[in-house]
């Protein structure tokens, strides 16, 4: 008898232990497939044997119902926690978004508030300084002006531009103000950069120095000229420019023909004396013409022989020589 002891006659007989764990892992295979999709399960494969393996595990399962119950195992569980601890170690570090975001406050605004800006100028420190003057007369109580500054990158109303920031005053119900700056670098110690709120005369105060920009130490200074333009004494000649390497070379001198007949070319008159070693001397009085002798006939005799040489130096300037020799009337 094949059957367990006391079993109705006709009937399939109690069943053991083994036939009831075989029937509750099939129930319990199908809740779990109604439940869970194992086309989703990135570690389920069906083999072409027909049987099912677990690509985390590496073990192999007769059945779905197995492999589920594989799953919910203490085995699959610890390579689970294991392979996520791997991944994000090796994943790189990603920013955290902030989470904190503080709403603007929404109150009607009633206008701008007056202003006054003035430029300074420190003669010892050759340092330029900008004083800000705004006035906030209903501002609310208990409240103070803010102020902060602005990239040109940072700000949406007009077209960016390096050479320029921004300063902005912020005070409730005032519109904000801004205003454009040098981008220069701003000195920051106690005594040059300050601000101040008076509570009496509703007036907010904030003073900036500017660095001063240090000199160029690689740039070639010019040298010294004379009032006039001119190099003044002393300092060495300029250099003169050299050709550029592909240059084609100059031109020949153009042949001069003979000399024209007649009488021979003037030479040019000198340049004047240069201004840089004091004022020109006064010019001489030009020379006294002789007198004429006679008023007859022989008043225009002019006398025989080579003509004289013409006077040397400046037009103007010639020595006064002696008179000429009265003429022989006898």
């Amino acid at each position: 008898m094949d059957r367990e002891w006391g079993s109705k006659p006709g009937s399939g007989g109690a069943a053991s232990a083994q036939n009831e764990a075989i029937d509750r892992r099939e129930r319990l295979r199908r809740l779990a497939l109604e439940t869970i999709d194992l086309a989703k399960d990135p570690y389920f494969m069906r083999n072409h044997l027909g049987s099912y393996e677990c690509k985390l595990c590496l073990t192999l399962h007769n059945n779905e119902g197995n492999y589920l119950a594989h799953t919910q195992g203490k085995r699959h569980q610890t390579n689970l926690a294991k392979r996520a601890a791997r991944e994000a170690k090796e994943a790189p570090a990603q920013p955290q978004p902030n989470k904190r975001k503080v709403a603007p406050r929404k109150t009607v605004k009633i206008g701008r508030p007056g202003y006054r800006v003035t430029k300074q100028f420190d003669a010892e420190t050759k340092q330029r300084s900008l004083l800000f003057q705004i006035e906030y007369p209903e501002i609310e109580d208990n409240t103070k002006p803010r102020h902060r500054f602005m990239s040109s990158f940072e700000q949406r109303v007009e077209a960016f531009d390096k050479r320029f920031q921004y300063l902005l005053f912020a005070a409730e119900p005032y519109e904000i103000v801004a205003f454009k700056v040098p981008s220069t670098e701003i000195d920051k110690s106690t005594s040059k950069f300050f601000s101040h709120w008076d509570p009496d005369s509703k007036m907010f105060t904030l003073q900036l120095y500017f660095k001063a920009k240090p000199p160029d130490a690689n740039k070639p200074q010019p040298p010294p000229t004379a009032p006039n333009g001119t190099t003044a004494p002393g300092a060495p000649p300029p250099r003169p420019l050299a050709p550029p390497p592909h240059a084609p070379p100059p031109p020949p001198p153009a042949p001069q023909g003979p000399p024209p007949s007649g009488n021979p070319p003037r030479m040019p008159p000198p340049p004047p004396p240069s201004m840089a070693n004091g004022p020109p001397r006064p010019m001489p009085p030009p020379p006294a013409l002789p007198p004429q002798v006679g008023s007859g006939p022989m008043a225009n005799f002019q006398p025989s022989g080579p003509p004289p040489p013409p006077p040397q130096g400046f037009p103007g300037q010639h020595m006064q020589g002696p008179p000429p020799p009265p003429l022989n009337m006898g």
